[in-house]
């Protein structure tokens, strides 16, 4: 699903959003010149595999916190973790870099993507993703956006999140 796809999705399943078209965006640094009414609440994604390319993850946080992945390693119990590679991102989830979203894994039929949510986010009103094309940006309900993960049958979870160590 692209950006028309995923709007009609979610105009089909009764999901109301906010919606702002704008120029390609490739960084948090580009999303936060954006100056979204929602900018609070616009996360970072980043899509993750193990070493061993058997588990590929989704994490979703807030777009100003550093990732720390030797503690989400451990904290999900996994091997190493790496990004996943630009082939990849469009193998399973049917993205480019730069367009990596949550509704991304409406493209992962096999299921191969668990999401995992910061445990900060269940404070999120909604979330600020991409409709999987960087060129605009979307304002969900979380709750819909979990209730279209439910449907769809796409794992996730949300867990504690530490930032690096200084």
């Amino acid at each position: 699903m692209g950006k028309t796809e995923v709007l009609q999705y979610l105009d089909d399943q009764g999901v109301s959003y906010r919606k702002v078209e704008h120029e390609p965006v490739f960084t948090m640094e580009g999303m936060e010149q954006l100056n979204l009414p929602f900018a609070a609440e616009v996360v970072k994604n980043l899509f993750l595999r193990d070493d061993k390319k058997r588990a590929y993850y989704l994490v979703v946080m807030p777009g100003d916190k550093p990732a720390n992945l030797k503690a989400l390693r451990a904290t999900l119990e996994s091997r190493p973790l790496r990004f996943a590679s630009g082939d990849d991102l469009e193998a399973i989830l049917g993205l480019r870099a730069g367009a990596v979203s949550p509704l991304g894994v409406l493209n992962d039929d096999e299921h191969r993507v668990q999401v995992v949510f910061d445990e900060e986010l269940r404070g999120y009103e909604g979330l600020g993703i991409h409709p999987n094309e960087n060129t605009a940006t979307l304002h969900v309900p979380l709750a819909d956006v979990l209730a279209l993960f439910d449907a769809h049958g796409t794992p996730y979870r949300f867990v504690p999140m530490e930032c690096p160590e200084a």
